[in-house]
Order: structure tokens, then C-alpha cells, then sequence
């Protein structure tokens, strides 16, 4: 794993900046220009921890999608991603066998010039400060930018998981994470979200028309209620909580372009989502995501 001292920890994000949007980067001319884009760093409210407004997903039904494109594809692909501006990469414990194939794609690059999100299953996890340090070990890095709780799905989760938030706090004090937070399942927890001043990071479901979005049951192929949602996230985002979006292709099920496309536009034009993540398959979506992002960030 590389190492890291407090100086640099601090300063990682100063470093990654200056890293992506220096004179080598393709992105350069954009914004000398002043034009916005999906590899534009954003930081996430209260957190400080800045993200490429564009993230790499690992987790497509479960990481199989991923998984199923074998190791030296993946990292092809995870390679195009950060060629082509990405800085982002998250995944998951749920996710089997994503942590060590994502460390892989990524092994020889400069830790300081990428991000990594992962989550944990509090299902899973009995011993928290054990479960980070396999987290770490797998994902070949001493230190997280976000750690999440993976899919909280009751209306009093922070209650029921006061525990491990308490671990994630103090991992935090210790430099081990940079950020803490939690995705949801449900609009029971995503209201309870708007109330909880320990999240740094809310990884919210959000697309134009509820597919796969948060419902009443928190069901996962549930037509989610998008307004209700979408004025719970405006809350949290109004609280300082850094908000990333997911979902935006509707968990794949927007296979027409005019879909996505309407999707992209839609997240874009909200005021209350920082970044996206999007689950990859393909050199081709990953360079259509980002040609449809930057259309509409600055139409």
C-alpha cells in the first residue's frame, strides 16, 4: 500500500487539482475557456473532498456486469476513464471481488491523482475497524477520500447503526477515511437523511422519470417517487452534505438514447446534485456519458 503523512493527506486535494487541470490535461482548454465538464472537480459540501463531477462505477447488478468483462478488459476500461478525465472510482464490498480487480486497474497510477469511494455492508461487517483495514489491504491503499454505509433502508438507521458510525468517526479522526457517509434504499431513510448532521456524503438515487428510484418500500425495482425524492435531496444538499447521484441510466434499464439523454440533462440541470456515478461497461458509454454531460452543462 502507499503511504501517506498528514501533510500529504491534507494536502491531497490541492494536488489532485493541480494534477487534472494542468497544462498536460485534455481538459485544460475547456476550462481556460470557461466551459463546464464531466471531469470538472466538485467538492462535496461540508466533506472538502473534491470529486470528478463524473465518477467510474464498479457495482452494475452487484459488479457482475464488471466483474463478467474479466480483469484485463476492466482495467482497459477503468484506464479509459481516467485518460479521459475520471478521477472518481466507486465501489463496494457487496460488490465481489471489485476491490482487488479495481486496485489492480489502477496499480502504478499516483494515488493522490484519484479518488476512491467505497461502502460498507453493516450486514457483513461485525468488526468495522477490522472490516476498513481489509477494505485497505484489498483496494491496495492507506486511505479512503469516502466511506460509506452501504444501502441503509430504515427510517431510524442512524439509531440502529450509531456503532459503526462512531467507527467511521473515528477513522476519520485517524486519517484512514476523509469523509463518511451513507447511500439509501427508500424514501424512509432519505427523509431520516435531512436530519442527520453526521453525514458528509449522501449517494442518492435520482434520474428524470423514478425508475429504480426511492419509493415507499425501498424496494429496488420500484418507480421511485421522484418529486418527494427530489425535495428530500434538495434538504440534504441544503445542509452542507455533499450529494452524488446514481442511477442516472435508470440501473441500465435506459437502453433507448433519447432516454439517457434526457436523464443526463435532467441531473444536470439540478441544483442539489454535486456529482454522478455511472456503471460502465464500455469504452463507448463512458465516452457518451461524458459527451452528453458536457453538452448540457453548458447548452
Amino acid at each position: 500500500m502507499s503511504k501517506i503523512t498528514r501533510r500529504h493527506f491534507l494536502q491531497n486535494s490541492a494536488v489532485a487539482i493541480g494534477t487534472l487541470v494542468g497544462a498536460g490535461s485534455p481538459f485544460a482548454a475547456e476550462k481556460s475557456m470557461g466551459r463546464r465538464s464531466a471531469a470538472d472537480l466538485v467538492t462535496l459540501g461540508k466533506s472538502g473532498v473534491p470529486l470528478t463531477r463524473l465518477g467510474f462505477g464498479t457495482g452494475s447488478n452487484g459488479g457482475s456486469v464488471q466483474r463478467g468483462l474479466g480483469q484485463k478488459e476492466f482495467t482497459k476500461l477503468a484506464r479509459h476513464a481516467y485518460d479521459s478525465g475520471i478521477r472518481y472510482f466507486d465501489t463496494a464490498d457487496n460488490y465481489d471481488e471489485m476491490h482487488e480487480m479495481l486496485a489492480e486497474a489502477l496499480k502504478g497510477i499516483a494515488r493522490d491523482t484519484y479518488f476512491i469511494q467505497t461502502k460498507l455492508n453493516f450486514n457483513r461487517s461485525k468488526n468495522v475497524p477490522e472490516t476498513i483495514d481489509r477494505f485497505r489491504k484489498e483496494l491496495q491503499t492507506d486511505y479512503f477520500d469516502s466511506l460509506l454505509l452501504h444501502c441503509v433502508g430504515t427510517a431510524t438507521w442512524p439509531t440502529e447503526l450509531e456503532r459503526s458510525m462512531e467507527e467511521f468517526s473515528k477513522a476519520k479522526e485517524k486519517q484512514i477515511i476523509r469523509s463518511h457517509g451513507a447511500s439509501c434504499h427508500g424514501l424512509a431513510p432519505l427523509r431520516t437523511m435531512t436530519q442527520c448532521p453526521w453525514l458528509d456524503i449522501a449517494l442518492v438515487r435520482v434520474n428524470h422519470d423514478g425508475t429504480h428510484m426511492d419509493g415507499p418500500t425501498g424496494q429496488w425495482a420500484e418507480t421511485g417517487n421522484r418529486d418527494e425524492a427530489l425535495t428530500h435531496i434538495r434538504q440534504i444538499h441544503a445542509n452542507g452534505t455533499g450529494v452524488i447521484g446514481m442511477k442516472i441510466i435508470g440501473n441500465g434499464d435506459f437502453t433507448d438514447a433519447a432516454r439517457r439523454d434526457a436523464s443526463i440533462k435532467f441531473v444536470m440541470g439540478l441544483d442539489c446534485v454535486d456529482v454522478v456515478v455511472i456503471g460502465f461497461k464500455s469504452v463507448t458509454e463512458i465516452d457518451e456519458a461524458i459527451g452528453r454531460m458536457n453538452a448540457h452543462l453548458n447548452a
